[in-house]
């Protein structure tokens, strides 16, 4: 059937490329065991977040209202987690020469802050509630609690290996340049690009979501505490007191997370490597020909994909192939998945 007019065919076909573009998104997700289950928890947990945050207001309920606005923001996290997981899968072209793998690391960062936010959000409520205790209706808070409990649970058991991923690494690619320092000349010895698993390679992002849920199975565990305390003993202070001791909780166990997606924000040498490089360094220097190694550069690409760059000082004499390949393979040993090396010739 032919379109009426120009404006349907218009309509039609950005109708199509959206429709492709979501169908393509949603083949990346199921391809992938984390991508999918990220996926369904998501749905799962924005579901009972609207359950627990309608049954909090309706029991008056701190712990509750608070772990149900933890889940909101859960949801958020886990919709960055979702899309850096996708994006890190995007191949690498010219602009992006490396590709889009630290989209994983940007996702552990915001999800970090996203906790820090969250914990101070229910600390200052916990200390006004602490302060004017209110009437929590208790009876009510059992059943969504461990309810609550069960779906955290679940996403516990998705998520139980997401966090630690195994650490293959291919042989480690280069690019050897040579310089005289007597001309100009650049010989080049062999560029590989760096192929890296997106697959394999976000653990950050699958860190970040084992806190959220982490944080949220404490929420539920409090909640239940304290709806046991306020139906034993009476005791209304429980709900703010539990509240309060969440958030330190989850504020403690995220500062690693920032901690980590700070170090590799900031180009620092990789932690990994701290010991191993003046070692490697030895090792260089003492290859035929090679008289310092000056001016190293290492850094994290993405979780455990380190790329480093060095000069190196040899005579005039050496064989620069020898040099490059085999300080390349020193460096690989040590974690190294790229190294630019440069000679320097001096006359020595």
């Amino acid at each position: 059937m032919l379109p009426l007019s120009h404006k349907d065919n218009m309509s039609r076909g950005i109708g199509s490329r959206m429709k492709e573009k979501l169908q393509g998104w949603m083949r990346l997700i199921f391809a992938d065991r984390n991508s999918r289950n990220l996926f369904l928890f998501l749905l799962l947990n924005l579901s009972f977040a609207f359950v627990e945050l309608l049954y909090g207001i309706w029991t008056n309920s701190l712990g509750l209202i608070s772990d149900s606005f933890h889940m909101f923001f859960d949801c958020t996290g886990l919709l960055a987690g979702l899309a850096a997981s996708v994006i890190t899968k995007w191949r690498a072209n010219d602009k992006y020469s490396y590709g889009y793998v630290r989209a994983e690391v940007l996702a552990g960062f915001v999800n970090g802050l996203f906790l820090l936010f969250i914990s101070f959000f229910i600390m200052s409520e916990a200390v006004e509630r602490l302060i004017e205790p209110p009437e929590v209706k208790h009876e009510r808070l059992f059943v969504v609690s461990v309810l609550g409990l069960l779906v955290n649970l679940v996403g516990i058991y998705a998520f139980q290996h997401g966090h630690a991923h195994g650490h293959s690494h291919g042989g480690g690619g280069g690019h050897g340049h040579s310089h005289n320092s007597h001309g100009h000349a650049h010989n080049h010895h062999g560029h590989d690009s760096l192929d890296v698993d997106a697959t394999a390679y976000n653990s950050q992002i699958m860190k970040g979501v084992f806190l959220h849920i982490l944080a949220d199975t404490l929420g539920s565990v409090g909640v239940i505490i304290s709806s046991v305390l306020m139906q034993m003993f009476g005791w209304m202070i429980a709900d703010p007191i539990c509240s309060i001791f969440i958030a330190v909780l989850i504020a403690l166990s995220v500062l690693a997370l920032i901690k980590d997606s700070v170090l590799i924000l900031m180009q620092r040498q990789p932690i990994a490597l701290d010991h191993v490089l003046p070692q490697c360094y030895q090792k260089v220097v003492g290859l035929a020909g090679v008289y310092s190694v000056q001016e190293p550069h290492f850094w994290t690409l993405c979780s455990d994909v380190y790329v480093g760059a060095l000069k190196l000082e040899v005579s005039k004499s050496v064989d620069p192939k020898y040099v490059v390949s085999h300080t390349q393979m020193i460096f690989a040993s040590a974690g190294v998945r790229q190294l630019y090396v440069q000679l320097d010739y001096t006359p020595m």
